[in-house]
């Protein structure tokens, strides 16, 4: 058996189904040989962000993989990778490397040495007959522990050498681990008796599908929750006990809550400090639940820690507090506080929400985009910047993984392959990007690629044809070169692409474009809506 033949048996008995990439890598043969599915991308970066979507979507229960070629393909690929590494998403890539004889010859770029300060594990493969050896490695870093990027690295000499057979590979095991017993009867207590308890969820109750016992965890001690952006939609922000996200922008409930807390529960997060994310707010009892312990203590002094999957953690804790309560405390007074700050807050930012002149506000757009699709059907995810803003605080996802949320790293056009990885992996899901016009810059190619090969997304784009997030700390280059300034016809550029564009300019046509831009993508058509916007720039930051 040739080497890639059994690269791409193991990939199929662990379960892969799609292959991103872009050639030349002789792995996209093999792979389309045992009858998975090759999707091409226009440029590398998108393609890792798709797999990204496969492994998010299915809680990592299906490994997003991607492959491309050696040199410049590889260092294409290097802001995908980071990506995956810096939200912690488990992903398979695949790089073709240089002759095993040139491998470590300068200017050759070595992706398995270049990669390995951004990945989880990073590998070449040197001996064919230690393929099996090496992708159970891969695999079982990938299913086990906090996720992130496995770099498999294939020489270009290697693809016709054999491999013993039988193929000596079986599915690698998935194993959850759980808290110490004493620290979970430590946190039990502190949550039983604390008296303004907020539970923080992040992106590790979507992985380990805890959605069930944080619901039963906040009902039973009637304790506020907020979220990351990676763990939005793990509680159901429609709850009466849901402050919403925290993000660059929140509601104001969220550093309310925060700020006035004794106890403050982390479950499934790193409490990474980042521009991007909330603020924890200091002199606070945290109890920190992580998967991976290297995050205790990281940015935020924990008192107590709960290493674990956090079902595991959740369930033990429940088990602990069921002990002493018994049945589900009375949520009345704090779920009246929570909707009397949510009013007050929505008060403030109504006239933006329904806003009616032209040019648009992006605000309107996004409160009539929440308002007509079916939110029960619909994944959304957004891209750096004004359209991460101006969406998490007020979109209220309500089923589990139906927002894909991000915010430690955050490069521009991370959205549009989101989308499409989603598509492809909940083929029956309304699947929408929100971007910016300076995002689209990015990665606006590849809508091309959402039309080729069949992936009827939605791409709301929003354009002002400015960066206006930036008009405050470049006035002077504003002002004398319009360094500012960007512009384009995207709805056209769909259309030119094969796909649906519109363009909108009024709001009563908001609505309607919507619709039919919804109808398309069921007839498996992809769909650009361009609004065009006016230069907002404000944002529900804390405080506000």
């Amino acid at each position: 058996m040739k080497l890639g033949t059994a690269i791409a048996e193991i990939m199929k008995r662990e379960g892969i189904e799609i292959l991103c990439g872009y050639p030349v890598n002789h792995l996209i043969e093999h792979a389309a040989n045992a009858d998975i599915r090759p999707v091409m991308v226009r440029q590398e970066r998108v393609g890792i962000h798709m797999a990204d979507a496969i492994s998010r979507v299915t809680s990592g229960r299906s490994i997003g993989a991607f492959c491309m070629q050696h040199g410049p393909g590889a260092e294409n690929a290097m802001g995908g990778v980071a990506q995956c590494f810096g939200e912690s998403v488990p992903v398979l890539v695949l790089p073709m490397g240089y002759q095993r004889r040139l491998s470590h010859i300068e200017p050759n770029f070595n992706s398995s040495e270049a990669m390995k300060a951004f990945s989880k594990s990073s590998e070449p493969i040197i001996l064919a007959a230690e393929v099996a050896n090496i992708f159970r490695r891969a695999f079982t870093r990938l299913k086990n522990g906090r996720g992130g990027p496995v770099i498999v690295e294939i020489p270009a000499d290697m693809w016709n050498e054999e491999v013993p057979e039988p193929l000596a590979y079986t599915p690698v095991l998935r194993t959850r681990y759980g808290a110490d017993p004493v620290h979970v009867k430590e946190a039990a207590a502190l949550l039983v008796n604390a008296k303004r308890p907020v539970i923080y969820a992040g992106q590790g109750v979507h992985y380990a599908r805890a959605w069930p016992q944080l619901k039963r965890l906040a009902e039973r001690l009637a304790i506020p929750v907020t979220t990351s952006l990676g763990g939005k939609s793990s509680f159901p922000e429609t709850h009466p006990l849901s402050l919403g996200s925290g993000g660059l922008a929140v509601p104001r409930a969220v550093p309310k809550f925060l700020g006035e807390a004794d106890v403050i529960f982390g479950i499934g997060c790193s409490f990474t400090e980042t521009s991007f994310g909330i603020a924890m707010p200091k002199g606070k009892t945290i109890i920190h639940s992580t998967l991976d312990p290297n995050h205790l203590n990281k940015d935020v002094e924990a008192r107590v820690g709960l290493v674990g999957d956090a079902g595991l953690v959740l369930d033990a804790l429940l088990e602990e507090i069921g002990k002493t309560v018994t049945a589900d405390r009375d949520a009345t007074a704090v779920a009246a506080e929570i909707a009397a700050s949510h009013k007050e807050w929505l008060a403030k930012w109504m006239p933006k929400l329904t806003h009616n002149d032209a040019p648009l506000n992006p605000y309107r757009v996004l409160w009539d985009l929440q308002h007509t699709v079916d939110i029960h059907n619909t994944i959304i995810t957004h891209d750096a910047g004004s359209p991460r803003d101006q969406l998490s605080p007020f979109w209220k996802a309500v089923e589990p993984l139906s927002y894909l949320g991000w915010g430690k790293t955050t490069q521009l056009g991370y959205g549009l392959g989101l989308a499409m990885g989603a598509k492809l992996a909940k083929p029956d899901k309304l699947c929408i990007n929100v971007w910016g016009d300076a995002a689209i810059g990015f990665t606006g190619m590849d809508f091309e690629t959402a039309v080729r090969e069949r992936i009827p997304i939605m791409s709301i784009l929003l354009n002002n044809f400015s960066m206006a997030i930036e008009l405050k700390v470049m006035p002077v280059s504003t002002e004398k070169y319009r360094s500012t300034d960007i512009s384009g016809d995207y709805a056209a550029m769909a259309r030119a692409f094969g796909g649906h564009g519109e363009r909108v300019t009024r709001p009563e046509d908001i609505v309607p474009a919507i619709k039919r831009g919804i109808q398309k993508t069921k007839d498996g058509v992809p769909v650009l809506l361009e609004f065009i916007t006016s230069k907002e720039t404000e944002v529900s930051r804390p405080g506000t």
